[in-house]
């Protein structure tokens, strides 16, 4: 059967590209790794082009059911899904997420449709049930029976009911305002208590599965002396509004009956007629009082309504039922949430506007105005914030721009949820993004021209002077070195350069009698290329280093 699941996943499963949204269909209770898609060839993805492209599925911080395969490009359950667990009450159970192509900025929508098997038998929430009927009931009298719960759709739902027992009762199913079966047990004979003081019926309850699912309970009905009136319930209906913040504890409503026999005839108790397991773990019924107090803290994201069915007994086993209808109304109580999906951690100053550095993602669990939310970006940097796709945005440059001026941008996007409350829950994400250096600025010299006073006769080696140039780039850019710029052999001869610090010392000695003024140009160059000149001129003093001459 779970061969003919998964083919039937495989013939089922499409796709759909308009508006970035890719559609596929599986079966519940697949193994984990199960096929669902082929996104590789539905994006038009060759496999190389998916590591090439950063091609992941977003992960929310919620659980992932799916998961990309990064050899074969296909889309795989990430572990085992139960449908009733994930889409209680629901139809149609579809699961979403997100793919992100981060080579191309590009965020495509999955949408998962997850089928139902026929994975769960029908029950009730009794194994047993007892009934209690006055001697008097008249035939035809109807009974409401235990409905039986069964969370698969469609055929695999409940379907059928069939009552066994004795001749005196026969078994009638009413369609309820949501089309759900009720069964109610009809009396066919006259009861008579001398006769049996009890009859043992069992309910059976089938799903229209191959081969079909059944559940059974045991009817146990006890005859009682006769009892001439029902309990009536003060209001058919009961409505209550409810914020989802209200304590736990809290009496959200009081339901009263009132039954116009004395003694254990008159006596009314309370109970749920129809309810699901989950509601049961949200509500509590005192069955004397009728108060329905909150046992678990409301959520309106998980429900904003709740129907409940009650009856009221009397101890002649007549009742009257009626719905309590609870309505969750929303509370700002979700701040919005910011995740970066990707961003660039450096960028080139000669990056041009609109360059794309982030993708940022942005939502709000709150309903209404409560959940909108307005996107905005620090003041006085270069980035703006531009829409890309539903609740997806971009952070683009509007500029070049300057490593020399700024090196470093530390981004805060501040996101307000606007309600009718104050205050507003606001949530923030910061980006670090570094500028990378190009080399646009040249060297630039202390001075257009140096000058020195030394004496003759120095030594080799005596320091001269010493030229000083900064570059305002960084790295190998930013690095300086200096030379002799077209001198001729005379000048390196006497003097040699530092390429490192600029320093100028003699090479060779210096004589006033030959030469006392020396003029050259110097150039400093950085390690891309640029290159600046300066110019040099050094005086030479006269030293008393010749004797007369006759």
């Amino acid at each position: 059967r779970r061969q003919r699941a998964l083919l039937w996943a495989v013939l089922l499963a499409a796709w759909e590209a308009a508006w970035g949204q890719l559609r596929y269909s599986v079966p519940e209770e697949m193994p984990k790794g199960s096929f669902v898609g082929d996104v590789a060839k539905d994006l038009g993805l060759q496999l190389p082009a998916l590591r090439e492209h950063g091609v992941r599925i977003l992960d929310k911080g919620r659980t992932q059911y799916f998961a990309l395969h990064g050899k074969t490009g296909h889309l795989v359950t990430a572990e085992r899904i139960d449908r009733e667990q994930l889409c209680e009450r629901v139809q149609r159970c579809l699961l979403r997420c997100e793919l992100v192509v981060e080579g191309e900025m590009q965020v495509y929508g999955i949408q998962v449709e997850i089928t139902d098997i026929n994975d769960n038998t029908p029950s009730f929430r009794d194994a047993e049930t007892e009934l209690r009927m006055s001697e008097t009931t008249a035939p035809g009298s109807r009974f409401p029976l235990p409905d039986a719960h069964d969370p698969d759709a469609g055929r695999n739902s409940l379907q059928s009911y069939e009552l066994s027992g004795d001749e005196h009762f026969s078994l009638a199913v009413q369609a309820g305002p949501g089309g759900d079966q009720r069964p109610e047990l009809v009396l066919a004979k006259a009861l008579d208590r001398e006769e049996a003081a009890f009859h043992e019926l069992v309910l059976r309850a089938s799903d229209g599965g191959d081969p079909a699912r059944t559940g059974t309970a045991r009817i146990r009905v006890t005859v009682l002396d006769a009892n001439d009136n029902a309990p009536v319930f003060s209001q058919a209906e009961y409505t209550v509004r409810v914020a989802e913040d209200v304590p736990l504890g809290s009496v959200l409503v009081t339901v009263t009956a009132t039954d116009a026999d004395e003694g254990l005839y008159g006596h009314v108790k309370y109970s749920f007629n129809k309810i699901t397991e989950k509601i049961s773990q949200i509500f509590q019924l005192d069955s004397g009082t009728g108060a329905i107090t909150l046992l678990k803290s409301l959520d309106y994201e998980e429900g904003d309504s709740y129907e409940l069915e009650l009856q009221a007994h009397d101890g002649g086993g007549l009742y009257d039922t009626a719905e309590v209808v609870v309505t969750v109304t929303d509370v700002n109580d979700n701040a919005p949430e910011l995740t970066v999906s990707s961003a660039l951690s450096q960028i080139s100053e000669d990056a041009p506007s609109g360059t794309v550095v982030a993708l940022l993602h942005v939502q709000d669990r709150d309903s209404g105005a409560n959940g909108e939310v307005r996107c905005s970006i620090d003041e006085g940097v270069p980035f703006r914030l531009e829409k890309s796709f539903d609740d997806y945005y971009r952070v683009v440059t509007v500029r070049e721009l300057d490593r020399e001026q700024v090196p470093e941008y530390n981004v805060t996007l501040v996101l307000t949820a606007v309600d009718g409350g104050e205050p507003a829950r606001s949530g923030t994400v910061q980006i670090r993004i570094n500028v990378t250096d190009l080399n646009d600025n040249p060297p630039v010299f202390t001075k257009s021209v140096y000058e020195a006073r030394v004496a003759e006769n120095l030594p080799a080696e005596s320091l001269v002077l010493r030229v000083q140039a900064t570059d305002a780039d960084a790295g190998t850019n930013g690095r300086v070195s200096y030379s002799f710029s077209n001198v001729p052999g005379a000048i390196s001869s006497l003097f040699a350069v530092d390429s490192e610090n600029g320093e100028i010392r003699t090479a060779g000695l210096l004589d006033f009698e030959e030469k006392s003024k020396y003029v050259f140009g110097l150039e400093a160059r950085d390690g891309g290329g640029l290159v600046s000149h300066c110019k040099v001129q050094i005086e030479v003093t006269d030293e008393n280093d010749n004797a007369p001459e006759i």
